[in-house]
């Protein structure tokens, strides 16, 4: 049996949430970026934005998922400096910079994805998803590495093992959560945590 196509507005943002306009929106974004916070602080701030990236691409409209993204990267980068002692110097900043841009490539392909696999297993959607934000983060990290600004000493196995294995148990953590927020009414039913259905015409 065919699978009804989803509507233009459906397949422009996947789990739409910005329609659920009232203080709840608002708290739910608030939420995921004070989730962001215990993040940077229990792991030196090395925050898992590429978990966060496919996090926004499945549960948010576009622009709230970058404007999400955004918010969790500058977080990131305040708790840095301002507790976290990161040197005030041109490298920091560009790195600080372009984790931002990274990880805004990452939710952009993740809502690619997200798209692509609408009608797939809920499973699959996410594992794609996920997969594919890490990917486009990690391999866009190593591209900056290997040609402005060093640091490929740190893409090895163990090290990426690492990294992926935190990113991976966030995602978990914030499927979780977003469960959570849609049982208590904070975010409307066409989230993370729910399949994507067809709306009528």
């Amino acid at each position: 049996m065919r699978q009804p196509a989803l509507e233009p507005a459906a397949a422009r943002a996947i789990g739409d949430t910005s329609a659920f306009r009232d203080w709840r929106h608002p708290l739910w974004l608030a939420s995921l970026v004070v989730a962001s916070v215990v993040f940077s602080l229990g792991l030196a701030c090395a925050v898992p934005l590429a978990a966060f990236a496919a996090a926004a691409a499945l549960s948010l409209s576009r622009r709230d998922a970058l404007l999400l993204i955004l918010l969790v990267w500058l977080a990131n980068q305040l708790i840095g400096f301002a507790w976290l002692d990161y040197p005030w110097t041109a490298s920091t900043f560009a790195w600080g910079v372009t984790l931002g841009i990274v990880a805004v490539f990452a939710t952009v392909a993740g809502q690619w994805m997200a798209t692509l696999f609408a009608h797939a297993g809920r499973s699959v959607r996410f594992a794609v998803t996920f997969l594919i934000a890490f990917v486009v983060y990690e391999a866009a990290l190593f591209a900056v590495s290997a040609t402005l600004l060093g640091g490929t000493e740190i893409y090895t196995m163990a090290i990426q093992g690492r990294i992926f294995a935190i990113n991976a148990a966030a995602f978990v953590g914030l499927l979780v959560m977003s469960r959570l927020a849609v049982s208590v009414r904070l975010v409307a039913n066409r989230s993370i945590a729910l399949p994507i259905t067809s709306r009528p015409a």
